[in-house]
């Protein structure tokens, strides 16, 4: 193959690579890399396009799988590129074009290659590949066992020290796909990796040192956004000679491997996937999760958690604690700027979650923020599109509301944002509203969502916890938000009593026939029992704590004061249906003496006043609703298959078979 090769199908026969992967060694001194290496291709950026790469590469690579161990040429290669990135920082000011096309060029060829490696073999069998010497083929010499070691250090470097230009832009995003790759061992196994050769290199050794400054950088490479330069604008000027792209001081050496993306093949077409804005920010941040949620050693725990759990704000000039670890300062500002605009995908909202759960500057910094609806508001919109969204997605939106609601200061000012014109609010028209009858209104929706379709305990519990923990906290209800309330509870009324007589029919049906199993509806109505004592608690503490200030609640309440009949003699509810009693009676003697056709705004007058009169000791008092998020034992169990089923999932080019994959099982769409 050379530059007048026009099909993916001709790879296989290249007479580059099938000597890379042939038996001959080749040294690393050898001219054949600089030939291998002068390749020139629009850089995939989609799954889509890494599929059709590896489908015509995978016969070259297997054939490397096999004859490595005899030849080292996967070592060599990895070597050459390590010279190489001695002088990538001088090269990158310098504005060395081609020396930085060259060093992309063979760790794109590094990353493709150590994708297949790691899905054909163990990880102990990975290592005898990077073990070989030169000097005595087939034979493992411990003088060069850190050549893993090395290679990951490197890739740790170049992120961290490399200055992101047009020209670097593409080395800077296949170093972050590359160490990604390194980990992606943990696709192929079903359980949870909790000792590994990678885990092993990345905790300590060489690269601990770098710990902290990777984390940073990942988290400014997720905060800047940066977009990819224009085609032809990061390298050489390029020239159409009829068979592809080539740089112009390349076309008497071998255009190399993918010159077929050019050439009608998957750059003629769209790709599959959206384009992401960022693929460094994207990738930057699937890889500072990966590493976050890495499962702690025997003997320490994982320092990149560490470090994403203590890091400071650049304003914050006390001393980090001795005991610390990897601490380091960054711009919360614009990381919390970068959070609240990139809500819409699963990273950015998990990335939101970690921090607010296990970084108390971050979450101490976003509680003092004035303008928290900037940061709440994508969270609901993502709750009110649930049918638009996946579990795992949903569950970290209410959980982060669950996380704010915590907290007294944040339950208090929500009510004192108004909002106007929610345009993706679409069950009514809401001109005007606070934050904190939105935030009530969509949560209602999602159990309401929940109790039709979905049916799950554990999304029904934190909705329920998050809107409990605001209750003491509610003011200046929206009528609307009141009225939904009392709507959820009628529709838990409804529930109770079909599923009571439901049970009530099967009991007398039992009585004439033995032998039919019944349904466990005692179970059915204790989950739907508790549920309604949580809504009774919930507007009990509202009227307890806030009654003067929510006159469109207690309007509501007695509009529809006859489903709480029911409750008031019920076993389960007496103790706390006597205040809510206490206010239907109080309100309604109040409206009875003011006489027949009232209109709303004079019963809301009188509300108002009868809240100012009514006896306060006349309320029993309750403990206080308080929940917090508590996470599961072994988090690592979710949220690891979650993490990298984002990274398979990736629109920038990460490709993986999904035959291959073992660690979650592949949606069939």
């Amino acid at each position: 193959m050379g530059s007048n090769s026009s099909r993916i199908g001709d790879l296989p026969k290249n007479e580059y690579l099938k000597k890379l992967s042939g038996t001959e060694s080749v040294s690393e001194n050898d001219p054949f890399w600089n030939q291998l290496l002068s390749f020139s291709f629009p850089a995939p950026t989609s799954s889509t396009e890494l599929k059709l790469l590896e489908e015509a590469t995978v016969s070259v690579c297997r054939s490397l799988v096999v004859n490595n161990p005899r030849t080292g040429n996967l070592g060599a290669l990895i070597k050459v590129f390590l010279s190489r990135t001695k002088e990538l920082k001088l090269s990158a000011e310098c504005q060395n074009h081609i020396f930085i096309w060259q060093t992309h060029n063979a760790l794109f060829i590094i990353c493709c290659l150590l994708k297949v490696f790691i899905c054909e073999m163990s990880e102990e069998e990975l290592q005898l590949h990077f073990t070989y010497e030169e000097k005595s083929p087939g034979s493992y010499s411990s003088d060069s066992e850190d050549l893993l070691e090395e290679l990951l250090c490197c890739l740790m470097q170049l992120i961290t020290d490399i200055p992101l230009l047009d020209i670097t832009y593409e080395i800077s995003v296949e170093a972050v796909s590359t160490m990604v790759v390194f980990l992606s061992c943990q696709l192929f196994h079903k359980e949870v990796l909790r000792q590994s050769i990678s885990h092993k290199y990345l905790m300590r050794g060489r690269c601990l040192p770098y710990t902290s400054k990777l984390v940073k950088t990942l988290l400014y490479n997720f905060i800047r956004q940066e977009k990819p330069p224009p085609p032809g604008a990061h390298v050489l000027p390029q020239q159409s000679d009829g068979g592809g792209l080539l740089y112009g001081l390349a076309s008497g050496v071998a255009t190399g491997l993918w010159t077929v993306f050019t050439l009608g093949g998957v750059g003629s077409k769209a790709a599959a996937t959206p384009e992401l804005s960022s693929p460094l920010a994207n990738q930057s941040l699937l890889l500072l999760l990966v590493l976050a949620n890495l499962t702690d050693a025997a003997d320490m725990p994982n320092p990149y958690r560490q470090a994403i759990m203590s890091f400071k704000n650049t304003q914050d000039s006390s001393p980090f604690p001795s005991s610390i670890p990897h601490a380091f300062q960054i711009n919360f500002n614009s990381l919390y700027t970068a959070l609240c605009e990139q809500q819409t995908s699963d990273q950015a909202t998990l990335l939101l979650y970690t921090l607010l759960h296990q970084n108390s500057n971050v979450r101490t910094y976003m509680l003092a923020r004035t303008d928290m609806e900037n940061l709440v508001l994508p969270i609901l919109e993502i709750l009110y599109h649930v049918e638009e969204r996946n579990s795992h997605h949903v569950y970290m939106a209410l959980i982060i509301l669950l996380i704010l609601t915590e907290d007294d200061g944040f339950n208090r000012s929500i009510h004192e944002v108004i909002l106007k014109n929610i345009t993706w609010y679409s069950e009514r028209v809401l001109t005007e509203i606070s934050l904190g009858s939105l935030l009530i209104l969509v949560v209602i929706r999602t159990i309401q969502y929940n109790m039709t379709r979905t049916r799950d305990k554990y999304l029904h519990t934190n909705c329920l916890a998050a809107l409990a923990n605001m209750s003491a906290q509610f003011r200046s209800l929206h009528q609307y938000a009141a009225q939904r309330i009392i709507s959820l509870f009628s529709l838990l009324s409804k529930k109770h009593n079909k599923v009571l007589e439901q049970a009530t029919q099967s009991l007398r049906g039992s009585l004439s026939s033995n032998d039919v199993p019944l349904p466990d509806y005692a179970q059915d109505l204790n989950v739907i029992e508790e549920v309604i004592r949580m809504m009774l608690e919930i507007i009990n503490s509202c009227l307890t704590n806030s009654l003067h200030h929510n006159p469109n609640l207690v309007y509501a309440l007695l509009y529809k004061r006859d489903l709480f009949e029911q409750f008031r003699t019920h076993p389960s509810f007496q103790d706390i249906m006597q205040n809510i009693d206490l206010v239907i009676t109080f309100f309604s003697s109040r409206l009875l003496q003011a006489g027949a056709e009232l209109s709303v705004e004079r019963v809301l007058e009188i509300i108002k006043q009868g809240a100012v009169a009514l006896p306060k000791d006349r309320l029993k008092k309750f403990p206080e609703l308080k929940f917090k998020y508590v996470e599961e034992e072994q988090p690592e169990e979710f949220f690891i298959p979650y993490v990298w089923s984002l990274v398979y999932n990736s629109a920038v080019g990460l490709y993986w078979n999904p035959q291959d994959i073992q660690l979650f099982t592949m949606d069939s769409d």
